[in-house]
C-alpha cells in the first residue's frame, strides 16, 4: 500500500539525498511537522532534537543513538526527537563534520601527530577504531588512534556546545509557530463547522 508507484533506480536515490525533488523547503516542513504532531512540550520535543544533532558531532560513530538518548532522557528531553535528530549526522555530513572538529582540536592546541600535515583517511581510521574495539586492542589505541581521536575529542566539544544551541533555538521557534499555525487554523474550522450548523438549523424547514 505504501510502496512507491516506480521504484527509484540507485541514481534517483543519490540525487535525492543531495537535492531532493520536492525541494529542501518542503523536506524541512515536512519534519517540522512530524515534529510538531510528537507528545511532548516545545522545549522537550526541540531539546531532543537539538541533543541528537550535537552529539552528530562528536567523534562516537555508532553511538550517536545512544548518546542521543542518554542526554535526553537525563535533561527530561524527547527521545523519539533525539533519534530524528541524529540524521544530522549521516554519510554526506560526516566528512565535513570531521574534518572540522579534527582540524579546530589541532587548532586549539592538541599537537598535530608526528608533527605533519598530511591529510587524514577518516573512512579508514573509523574501520579500524571498530576493529580496536572489538579486539580490545589498547596498544593500537593508544599510538594509532589516540593522535587523531584526541583533537577531534576536543574540537567536538565547543561544536557540540554551540551547535545544541543553534538547533535548540530553531526548531524552538519553528515548532512553537507550526503549533500555533496548527492551532490558529483548527480554530477556524471549528468555528466554520459551528456557523454552518447554526445556518442550517435557522433554514430547516418548519413541520
Amino acid at each position: 500500500m505504501f510502496r512507491r508507484r516506480h521504484k527509484l533506480q540507485p541514481m534517483d536515490w543519490v540525487r535525492n539525498l543531495i537535492w531532493p525533488r520536492i525541494g529542501w523547503w518542503r523536506v524541512w516542513f515536512y519534519w517540522m511537522a512530524r515534529m510538531g504532531r510528537l507528545p511532548g512540550s516545545d522545549y522537550s520535543l526541540s531539546a531532543g532534537f537539538a541533543f541528537g544533532a550535537a552529539m552528530s558531532f562528536t567523534p562516537f560513530v555508532g553511538f550517536h543513538f545512544v548518546l542521543a538518548a542518554l542526554t535526553a532522557w537525563i535533561f527530561r528531553a524527547n527521545i523519539v526527537a533525539s533519534a530524528i535528530g541524529t540524521a544530522v549526522g549521516n554519510p554526506w555530513t560526516f566528512p565535513f563534520i570531521w574534518i572540522w572538529i579534527y582540524n579546530l582540536g589541532i587548532w586549539l592546541g592538541f599537537e598535530r601527530p608526528d608533527g605533519g600535515h598530511s591529510k587524514v583517511d577518516f573512512a579508514s581510521f573509523f574501520g579500524n577504531l571498530l576493529k580496536t574495539f572489538l579486539r580490545f586492542d589498547l596498544n593500537y589505541l593508544v599510538e594509532s588512534a589516540w593522535p587523531i581521536l584526541g583533537p577531534m575529542l576536543l574540537g567536538s566539544v565547543p561544536t557540540v556546545i554551540v551547535a545544541w544551541l543553534v538547533f535548540f533555538l530553531a526548531w524552538r521557534w519553528s515548532i512553537g509557530a507550526y503549533r500555533k499555525a496548527r492551532a490558529h487554523r483548527r480554530r477556524g474550522r471549528q468555528r466554520k463547522n459551528r456557523k454552518g450548523e447554526g445556518d442550517g438549523s435557522l433554514s430547516a424547514p418548519r413541520r
